[in-house]
């Protein structure tokens, strides 16, 4: 494990550096951690209605945030009333759908106005899932998604769909894994990083990221630039993440750590 310039070191980990585990948590100064939510805090799943809220899930989440004074996030694509569903409301701060939704310390809720080309791709992308058993679509009022996980050989048709609409509409796409989404411009998961970190508990503090696919490099870039680092869960890839564990399980484990060294 690389040990040495963990915080002053930003340049982003290559390949297999990923694959080395996060340092101690008692071995980081002020940690603030922002968390993914599927593939991250819970398994991924068949259809997002299919991931549930665990017990032990939910006392991780909220002894973690009582011992590190509520510097613990939960940044997703899902809506922020999904991500309380999920985390029991667990998580005092939350940003939803890559930064449009976004839910401060103090309960005060930002909501970006939705493009009104939301509704042109909500409608093409339900034409598209109508003759294709196993697609699903979710309408996030300002995103529009398209899961194939339980349909995976329609992966080139679907992202062939979204790529058009995207240019045609001027929404943004945003793949993730075995889903696409067209949202609303102007955020991202980096974007709402950065916002948490300007206003308290977590001014001041090293922001941990934890993520597992394409939507949370942008959250590992922005940990890097405010002086911390990123975490990759699951398989080692080309990240700029600086660390990574390999499953949920792990994750887990790792917060009961944050837990009980901090």
């Amino acid at each position: 494990m690389r040990t040495s310039n963990l915080i002053a070191d930003g340049a982003p980990a290559p390949l297999e550096a990923a694959s080395h585990l996060p340092p101690p948590p008692s071995r980081l100064p002020r940690p603030a951690l922002f968390l993914d939510m599927d593939g991250v805090l819970a398994p991924l799943a068949e259809t997002p209605d299919a991931v549930l809220p665990h017990p032990e899930r939910t006392a991780a989440l909220r002894a973690v945030a009582d011992r590190l004074d509520h510097r613990v996030a939960i940044i997703s694509g899902r809506t922020i009333a999904e991500i309380d569903r999920i985390a029991e409301a667990s998580a005092a701060s939350a940003s939803g759908v890559h930064g449009l939704e976004r839910r401060r310390a103090d309960g005060s809720l930002h909501r970006a106005e939705a493009a009104p080309e939301v509704r042109d791709a909500v409608a093409a992308f339900e034409a598209f899932a109508r003759t294709r058993p196993g697609i699903i679509v979710e309408d996030k009022a300002v995103s529009a998604g398209l899961h194939f996980r339980g349909a995976p050989g329609e992966a080139e048709a679907a992202m062939t769909l979204a790529r058009r609409l995207a240019a045609r509409t001027g929404l943004t796409l945003q793949a993730g894994n075995l889903v696409v989404e067209l949202k609303t411009p102007g955020t991202s998961k980096g974007t709402a990083l950065t916002a948490f970190m300007r206003e308290p508990p977590f001014a001041g503090a090293v922001p941990v990221m934890l993520g597992d696919d394409l939507t949370d490099e942008d959250g590992f870039r922005a940990a890097e630039a405010l002086g911390g680092f990123g975490v990759l869960v699951g398989s080692p890839r080309e990240t700029a993440a600086r660390y990574g564990l390999p499953d949920v399980e792990a994750v887990l484990a790792w917060l009961n750590a944050v837990e009980e060294s901090a």
